[in-house]
């Protein structure tokens, strides 16, 4: 933020609620004026998140090294948990879970499944076996919308296709103003 700017803020600082409240854009120079404080003040909102991610990078990075030997130790706990288990299930199969007051593990034998590997594959398999029941549908609307055009027929706007085919089930969508700002 440079000397100007700090200037600006310095006045909008010092402007209390009701002046903020009461101030009106009636000419040129005053529409400038606020354009110099937005600009002000984005500049020192610029540096305050420059500074304010600064900061959660470091935290960050610092939370990421305490943590390693925290996770490294679990992992290790619970490898050797999970040799304990493996034995006494080898013992006793019914043993699915060993409870203390501290903790419980528990077992969970799942079956033999299909997974996928390969989905351009399996399409293939689908559209050569005729299985159009496990084949998802859907318009990709960016794409549709480049081809069509508002028309206006017997007073009425329409959409029509590059061919002028009504399209069902597309509305127009009026035009409208919208309004931004840009500081520089």
């Amino acid at each position: 933020m440079n000397q100007l700017q700090q200037n600006e803020l310095v006045e909008v600082e010092g402007m209390d609620e009701i002046a903020h409240q009461r101030f009106e854009i009636k000419d040129m120079d005053s529409l400038n004026w606020t354009f110099r404080k937005i600009s002000a003040l984005k500049a020192k909102e610029k540096e305050i998140k420059i500074l304010a991610t600064s900061e959660r990078e470091r935290i960050s990075e610092w939370e990421k090294r305490e943590l390693v030997p925290i996770h490294n130790s679990i992992s290790n706990f619970e490898i050797l948990i999970s040799h304990y288990h493996a034995n006494k299930l080898a013992e006793d199969p019914k043993a699915k879970t060993i409870s203390t007051p501290y903790g419980k593990s528990k077992t969970r034998r799942s079956k033999e499944a299909a997974d996928k590997e390969n989905e351009d594959a399996i399409l293939d398999y689908v559209l050569k076996e005729e299985l159009f029941e496990f084949i998802k549908q859907s318009v990709n609307w960016a794409e549709l919308k480049k081809n069509l055009k508002v028309v206006e027929i017997s007073g009425e706007k329409l959409v029509v296709d590059a061919n002028g085919q009504l399209v069902p089930g597309v509305k127009v969508k009026p035009e409208s103003i919208s309004y931004s700002v840009e500081v520089q």
